[in-house]
């Protein structure tokens, strides 16, 4: 049974990534080559999740099959929420290859956790709203965001707490935070990841972001009308 690893990267384009695979002896080649070169006029790839596994080439067709539907044709791009497409491949038996600082396990809980966080999601009117929280130790991390077009954009400006425990989520990582201010506005996917950016932690930004009344926006959530 041949094997090889199978690879996931991240690229310049939202929702949109590249799962393909390579040799074994080729991986560090293959991934200078695509995060240096880009991929199909597609650019700013970054690796995200690697694997080694049996039967590469079979595996690689199964997660075609899977994720058919959202595969641009004829390449190897697919418009596919990149921690769903994690979880499957760290559920496979196999060598985790990147990233390197963590298992298996970790890598499959910290894109679970990313999920809830980014599926977390609802339709709000379009308008301004608010989020304030007291930190221990930091004081008020507070901000505003505009929904339009049923787009959530946190507004620079806001006041951001720093992280606080192991798992960070994506959004805040990349956040443009300097010394405790959001420098740009960021687009997010729902309110708890809104939240995220400014309070550093977990939290139900459904209950946390307010309207101009000061009432929760979960108010807005289909079935709590």
């Amino acid at each position: 049974m041949a094997r090889g690893i199978i690879y996931i990267m991240t690229t310049a384009v939202p929702g949109l990534i590249k799962i393909g695979k390579t040799g074994l002896d080729n991986f560090e080649q293959r991934m200078y080559q695509l995060e240096r070169n880009g991929y199909s006029n597609v650019t700013a790839l970054k690796r995200r999740f690697a694997i080694e596994v049996e039967d590469y080439d079979d595996k690689e067709k199964l997660i075609d099959d899977i994720f058919s539907k959202s595969k641009v044709h004829n390449t190897e791009l697919y418009a596919l929420d990149v921690e769903l497409a994690v979880q499957l491949l760290s559920s496979f038996e196999g060598n985790k290859i990147y990233p390197e600082d963590k298992t298996k396990d970790e890598v499959f809980d910290e894109a679970t956790k990313e999920r809830e966080i980014n599926t977390d999601g609802g339709e709000l009117p379009d308008g301004k709203y608010f989020f304030l929280r007291k930190v221990t130790g930091f004081g008020d991390a507070k901000g505003t965001a505009i929904v339009e077009d049923g787009v959530f954009r946190v507004l620079k400006g806001a006041t951001c707490a720093p992280t606080s425990g192991e798992f960070v989520p994506e959004i805040r990582k990349s956040a443009p935070i300097v010394n405790n201010i959001l420098v740009d506005d960021v687009i997010c996917n729902s309110p708890s990841a809104a939240g995220w950016i400014i309070a550093g932690r977990s939290n139900n930004g459904w209950r946390e972001w307010k309207d101009k009344t000061g009432q929760p926006i979960d108010a807005y959530r289909k079935g709590n009308n």
